[in-house]
């Protein structure tokens, strides 16, 4: 398929990548993304997101590495703005600007394989799936993430039985055009990825998982801490009840 030459051509994919203060690191990240999609031979456009909070800290360089990026590559789309939220809000800003006929959104610390984009979307293709996302089956991340994890995944499925994913919080995680344009995603948190995957399964569509490998992150650690547990329960129970 042709490569995107002029705006008014809607890409084979889009995919939003979260950079949150990953600074230089996700250069190799996007890098290695463009060329495994462009050897798939897709039209693309890649939106990586770097909000960040205008807190009187020391300044996140990631927003200026990312636009220099883009300088020299139409298919680079960044988003940097000023926070007014946290992953969901960043997970939002990719996707409402994203103009694939699919749609992904994948981290960009390279704990996911890059690959894994590629993989889903042929995944998608190859099944007629309305969303594909990976499960883990092998993680060499922390304990303390692995019991988080699997404490949230047990929450999920007792608050809302006919959620079937393994894995909630895994990705990347792709749509179809149509199936996202159905999603009414409104979470500013962790909570997005369970938010994806609840309506996703109330609308009935068809949901496909691939197995994949958790990589460790060895330049700095995780921002999901042990309290998050406590924010995914207050989640998952106040929108129990709201629907």
């Amino acid at each position: 398929m042709e490569k995107i030459n002029n705006e008014t051509k809607v890409p084979d994919i889009s995919v939003v990548i979260l950079c949150y203060r990953e600074g230089r690191t996700v250069v190799g990240f996007i890098l290695e993304m463009k060329r495994l999609i462009e050897e798939r031979g897709l039209s693309y456009e890649l939106i990586p997101v770097a909000n960040y909070y205008e807190n009187g800290g020391q300044k996140d360089k990631t927003p200026d590495i990312l636009k220099e990026l883009a300088k020299r590559d139409s298919h680079i789309i960044p988003v940097s703005k000023e926070k007014h939220g946290g992953f969901g809000w960043d997970v939002r800003s990719g996707l409402s600007i994203a103009r694939g006929e699919t749609v992904a959104f994948i981290d960009g610390d390279g704990q996911m394989p890059a690959n894994d984009v590629v993989r889903v979307y042929d995944e998608l293709v190859r099944t007629g799936s309305d969303v594909v996302q990976t499960f883990r089956v092998k993680r060499l991340d922390t304990l303390q993430r692995v019991v988080i994890s699997r404490i949230y995944n047990m929450l999920l499925k007792i608050l809302f039985p006919r959620v079937t994913v393994f894995d909630a919080n895994s990705k990347p995680k792709i749509f179809t055009r149509e199936s996202l344009e159905k999603l009414t995603l409104v979470s500013s948190d962790w909570f997005i990825d369970a938010e994806v995957l609840i309506q996703a399964t109330e609308q009935n569509f068809k949901i496909s998982q691939i197995p994949t490998v958790f990589h460790k992150n060895k330049l700095r650690p995780s921002y999901v801490r042990l309290g998050a547990i406590f924010e995914f329960i207050k989640n998952l129970i106040s929108y129990r009840f709201r629907r």
